[in-house]
């Protein structure tokens, strides 16, 4: 969250746009900004974040009241111990049939790309892909940046190479690459990260905690993309509105998820907390949003990956022997094998 705000302080990639609220088309973010309603302060969008009932959120799709039913549940779940299995089991089976909902859905997604891209030139001129070109050049820079330096920073404490575990993981990063989720590789992850020699329990505690509470790539998005919306519409942020994004990050962040589009919803809730800043400029980002969403998930998937193996050596859950030889290309990976291995149940504290 902090190197977004950096980046954006450093570089200015929303300066010299000068775009008019009053000229911006709320109906193209309706969809988005209708879900998080109409937020007046920090203390309301706290209050909003508490549902009405349970199936109020999702009725109304609400990301982040959604998330707090889904910790709550999972708590209530997890205390049931052996006589709450069946309910999780299928639980897992219905999570799988929306992951392949969810994949038809992406395929159509460059089609959504194209028509964004196309609005944006048509309504504001070539030269505003000069700064979303920026926007996007940045955010590439500074998920590289986190990705090398500060995630290859901790992996190297932990007596591991980030190129290495790059190399091993290539096959999953490039099918995320190409959809923009990482969705659709969990299961291999998780398959491959116990074939490093990880515990099972470990990489079924963090990998699906991860997917939701540890998305690194998109909370530098957020604050990246929150300060570029507000240098683009001329709106002037203070120290205390720096803070209070920050503070209100760390909570929107916690609702996205790794599938397209979802950043769009919480950059939304986390605009509608900010009144200084007009909610509507997410009409500026929107166009971008997929090529963004691509760095975004290799960013998210990689931080997990790293965080079970820095997690798993400071508890003494994986065999370094087995993982060394692994990322060194001693042991030769079955992918089919691996598809075909059974995945680790995710576990509960």
């Amino acid at each position: 969250l902090v190197l977004g705000l950096v980046l954006a302080y450093a570089f200015a990639p929303g300066h010299g746009m000068n775009v008019d609220v009053a000229t911006l088309d709320a109906k193209s973010i309706a969809g988005y900004t209708d879900r998080v309603g109409q937020v007046t302060g920090t203390v309301d969008f706290l209050m909003k974040l508490i549902p009405t009932t349970l199936v109020d959120a999702f009725a109304k799709g609400d990301i982040l009241q959604v998330l707090i039913i889904a910790i709550l549940f999972g708590s209530g779940l997890s205390l049931l111990g052996d006589r709450g299995k069946p309910l999780a089991d299928s639980l897992e089976r219905i999570t799988e049939v929306l992951f392949k909902i969810i994949g038809f859905i992406v395929r159509l997604a460059p089609l959504g790309v194209l028509g964004a891209v196309a609005f944006t030139v048509g309504k504001y001129g070539v030269g505003s892909l000069k700064q979303l070109g920026m926007l996007v050049v940045l955010f590439y820079a500074g998920v590289a940046f986190f990705v090398f330096v500060v995630l290859g920073g901790i992996l190297r404490l932990a007596g591991f190479s980030i190129l290495k575990l790059l190399a091993y993981l290539r096959e999953e990063l490039t099918v995320v690459a190409g959809t923009a989720s990482s969705d659709c590789v969990l299961p291999q992850v998780m398959r491959k990260l116990e074939r490093l020699g990880i515990k099972d329990s470990t990489v079924g505690l963090v990998i699906p905690t991860g997917y939701s509470f540890n998305l690194d790539a998109f909370s530098l998005y957020l604050t990246l993309a929150t300060v570029f919306i507000a240098q683009a519409t001329n709106t002037d942020l203070s120290f205390g509105h720096l803070m209070l994004i920050l503070g209100i990050a760390l909570l929107t962040s916690k609702g996205a998820h790794g599938v397209p589009g979802s950043a769009i919803v919480v950059l939304a809730a986390t605009l509608s907390a900010v009144p200084e800043i007009p909610v509507i400029g997410l009409v500026l980002v929107l166009s971008i949003d997929w090529f963004v969403g691509i760095a975004r998930a290799l960013g998210n998937l990689i931080g997990n990956c790293v965080a079970t193996v820095v997690i798993a050596a400071w508890e003494g859950d994986i065999d370094r022997a087995q993982a060394q030889r692994v990322l060194d290309g001693h042991v030769t990976t079955d992918t089919a094998a691996i598809l075909d291995a059974p995945v680790a149940a995710p576990h509960s504290t």
